[in-house]
């Protein structure tokens, strides 16, 4: 398998270096592991702070920046970040009015950042957690104990940074964070599997004609293999398994994000099919996104992702917002 790397052991400082040479808006540690924005910390501001393992860019340290996150955490490639480099996080970023922390439902990631929060409040920071667990494929996977967190991270990330930046009470962010997370829910595709730079090789077979519905961010199994279906096929097995859940009665933000290696092209596509069964189900929306957001490396496929939205959360998303990977309004 061919990667554009150095060895597979240098692959996230690297990248880090990388990042720090093209975006001197941020304070990029790569020997500590922690991406700030430069002017943090923001006096009399709410702070967030996430992570996860690297190979899901631009999440989590593409979203670093004024209307965002205030710092991330990339740990090593699928792995979690360790408590260490999440306090370090908080104590740069933390103003005096709380830090939340934003955490995938994956179990390496919620017990490094619980640990964190109760190292960090130890320092006499004030700290509050959100967890995202918006994958309705399956309900427990290799990763996790309950549902995965996957695209309504992006969710959470944009609208409880909005909150945040307009000086909102660290309560008051929690609260609309927990809002995004019970209205968002997600389901992915895999057109192919992913290959870790320590493996070389694919982490999983999917074999040649076959898809994987349902498919976890870091390879997990889904709810079912099958002969590859057409783009409007996979569209209705898709927002069907999210509507099914979801039930929306407010018009829904919707992102088709692609998983690291499906181009725009087949991506805008697949938005046409989600927006037909959405016309066909009678479900509105409000704004749509369409990209690789929350990556699997090398993965070919997509997710779908719908939040549905009142009018407060729909402000916050439209909400101007300056980061590497998502920036409009500014």
């Amino acid at each position: 398998m061919k990667m554009l790397i150095n060895v597979a052991e240098t692959v996230v400082a690297d990248a880090l270096r990388g990042m720090a040479a093209a975006h001197p808006e941020l304070v990029v540690d790569a020997e500590n592991r922690v991406i700030v924005r430069r002017d943090a910390p923001v006096a009399d501001k709410v702070a967030l702070v996430s992570g996860g393992g690297s190979g899901h860019e631009p999440l989590h340290g593409g979203f670093v920046g004024p209307g965002m996150l205030d710092a991330a955490c990339p740990g090593e490639v699928f792995t979690s970040p360790v408590p260490d480099q999440m306090v370090r996080a908080a104590a740069a970023v933390d103003s005096g009015k709380g830090v939340l922390f934003v955490v995938k439902n994956y179990t390496g990631d919620v017990l490094n950042f619980q640990m964190a929060a109760e190292l960090a409040e130890d320092e006499g920071i004030q700290v509050a957690s959100v967890l995202v667990n918006d994958d309705v494929a399956v309900d427990d996977s290799t990763f996790t104990a309950g549902r995965r967190g996957t695209g309504a991270t992006l969710f959470v990330e944009k609208i409880a940074g909005a909150a945040a930046e307009e000086g909102m009470p660290l309560e008051r962010v929690e609260a609309l964070a927990r809002q995004v997370v019970e209205s968002s829910r997600s389901f992915g595709v895999a057109l192919s599997a992913c290959s870790t730079p320590a493996k070389g090789s694919p982490t999983f077979d999917l074999p040649a004609g076959e898809l994987e519905l349902g498919v976890g961010i870091h390879g997990e199994p889904g709810r079912e293999r099958r002969a590859m279906m057409t783009s409007h096929e996979i569209a209705d097995v898709a927002v069907d398994a999210v509507l099914e859940d979801l039930d929306p009665l407010l018009p829904v933000l919707v992102l088709v994000n692609g998983m690291g290696a499906t181009p725009l092209l087949e991506l805008y596509g697949f938005n046409a099919e989600v927006r037909r069964v959405l016309d066909e189900r009678g479900v509105a929306v409000a704004r749509t996104l369409v990209g690789n957001y929350v990556t699997s490396l090398d993965m070919a496929g997509a997710s779908v992702t719908l939040c549905q939205v009142d009018g407060e959360l729909l402000r916050l998303w439209d909400a101007p917002v300056e980061t590497a990977g998502l920036r409009w309004g500014r």
